[in-house]
């Protein structure tokens, strides 16, 4: 071997044995835990190593509502990330969607490519499987256990498999926050028992018999100061058939859904049942009778600031919000004794249970710090100190703890002092200060009628590929949308016609298609789900 061959092996094998020892070495890490000099990761204590935190990062978390403009929202904010920068070298950055036109705004932004980090998400609507096909957002299944380790320890296995798209977790549900968010009428129970309306209402019948009593009664008064950019027909479809929702979006009207508990795999649309016909008759005829303004379709109104005035008669909304509204009500208009109609009672068919991926929280595919975004979540779903801050604001500000309930503190001013997050992405029952502005009779009244008729949610783990049918699906929101709102508050002329254009322009988008396709994806899930 000549020398020049002789020193190339030399310095080869010389090579091999630094890199091997610089692989098989601590790389300056702290073996029994703690920061990691050389790069400033972490290792924790079950020897799994945390992220990269040298590097200060902002992460961003897009949530769903109108952004606070009292300044409150920014100086809680800015408490929270003095200690997210203790804990991980980071700081929240919030994002508001807000409500107008929050549909489409939100399905925009998944769409830009923009580097989002964490971002609310509901499977029953939000579209959250249709953004996933569409590759919004990022696998989660070895960041979980990695840098978010509370969280992925005290999510249940099956809880995982409910929150998985292709085998894959891309979200991370809300499953330890008990809520009931399903949609009914709120009244006024003074304005009711003047109308000798002396039994809770239970049917439509009966809040057209209320609205009547406030027109004739009510003087400068609206009976419902109504907006049109929300639907009451999947209310109406609730109260008069047996039908289950999907979580499946057609825009501003729902179009399909299944026929029963019992045949919770047969897919029907009640668009094209006489349910549907029967409604837009009953607008019309509402509509006529003036229980609304006559330029509903263009109302900016705030109905709820009306109903708390005492200037609209009706409101809708789900239980949730009717347990703090009754409270405001109780405070704004004394002695209204608000009351709510739930859609689902008059059949009592068709209560289902909330599903547990109703709210959660995703990471955004191009997210630049995905690691980080975890980390992050997992103090807002687990540090209580953390937790109580972005539910509740400020102790002493935002709230004071009497006889273990939140109450407003002395001085407090609703316009200077109200804060809100609009964080639905990982509540936690544990954390949960029960408030005085929660009627308390709400679980006794409320709760206890749901747990009577309410069925396990049976749709967990369907996942609709839009893939065969995307274009006719949105064809169908387009029509839905278009020809919707004037069908709702009764502006579309004559029920039955407009009924049948609405019915033929569906068709002609390719409403037999997604049928079809849609069956035959139940067909599949049937067979996962019984084998």
């Amino acid at each position: 071997m000549s020398s020049v061959k002789k020193v190339s092996a030399l310095l080869i094998a010389m090579m091999m044995i630094f890199t091997l020892a610089a692989c098989s070495g601590s790389n300056g890490e702290n073996k029994e835990g703690g920061k990691n000099e050389g790069t400033g990761s972490t290792t924790t204590t079950d020897g799994t190593k945390g992220a990269d935190t040298s590097k200060f990062v902002k992460i961003s978390y897009v949530v769903l509502g109108d952004k606070p403009k009292n300044g409150q929202f920014e100086k809680v904010l800015a408490e929270v990330n003095k200690k997210m920068k203790e804990k991980i070298n980071a700081e929240l950055e919030w994002k508001w969607v807000e409500w107008a036109d929050w549909q489409t705004k939100y399905n925009l932004l998944l769409a830009s490519g923009e580097a989002i980090d964490l971002i609310t998400i509901g499977t029953d609507w939000l579209d959250t499987w249709g953004n996933a096909q569409r590759g919004a957002f990022m696998n989660l299944d070895d960041l979980l256990p990695e840098y978010a380790p509370q969280t992925w320890n005290s999510v249940p296995e099956e809880d995982w498999a409910e929150s998985k798209y292709n085998g894959n977790i891309v979200l991370i549900p809300e499953n330890d926050y008990t809520q009931w968010v399903n949609h009914g009428f709120f009244y006024r129970g003074d304005w009711a028992k003047e109308a000798g309306i002396t039994e809770p209402i239970k049917d439509w019948e009966g809040i057209g018999q209320y609205l009547q009593f406030i027109k004739d009664n009510k003087e400068g008064v609206v009976p419902w100061d109504a907006v049109a950019s929300t639907s009451t027909w999947g209310g109406y479809a609730s109260s008069y058939t047996d039908q289950l929702e999907l979580p499946i979006s057609t825009g501003y009207l729902p179009v399909f859904t299944t026929k029963s508990y019992d045949e919770k795999f047969t897919i029907v649309s009640p668009v094209f049942e006489d349910t549907f016909l029967n409604f837009a008759s009953l607008m019309k005829d509402w509509a006529d009778k003036g229980y609304w303004r006559e330029d509903v379709l263009n109302n900016k109104n705030d109905n709820r600031s009306a109903l708390r005035a005492g200037l609209s008669g009706l409101d809708q909304h789900h239980t949730q919000t009717f347990g703090g509204l009754r409270v405001t009500m109780d405070k704004d208009q004394p002695g209204s004794e608000l009351q709510m109609f739930p859609f689902a009672r008059t059949g009592g068919n068709n209560l289902t249970e909330l599903s547990i991926t109703h709210g959660g929280t995703s990471v955004g595919a191009h997210s630049k710090n995905p690691e980080r975004a975890l980390m992050a979540y997992d103090l807002i779903r687990n540090d209580e100190e953390i937790y109580h801050l972005i539910n509740y604001g400020m102790e002493g500000v935002q709230y004071e703890v009497k006889d273990g309930k939140r109450v407003l503190p002395e001085g407090y001013d609703e316009a200077k002092d109200a804060f809100y997050a609009d964080f639905w992405g990982g509540r936690m029952d544990k954390f949960e200060i029960p408030s005085v502005t929660t009627w308390d009779q709400l679980e006794e009244t409320m709760y206890a009628e749901y747990d009577k008729i309410k069925k396990p949610y049976p749709y967990g783990q369907f996942v609709f590929d839009k893939t065969p049918v995307e274009a006719e699906l949105t064809a169908i929101t387009q029509v839905s949308g278009e020809m919707g709102p004037a069908i709702t508050y009764g502006k579309a002329g004559d029920p039955a016609q407009a009924v049948e254009k609405f019915r033929s322009k569906l068709k002609t988008a390719g409403y037999d298609k997604v049928l079809a396709e849609l069956q035959r994806q139940l067909d599949a899930y049937k067979k996962l789900i019984e084998g």
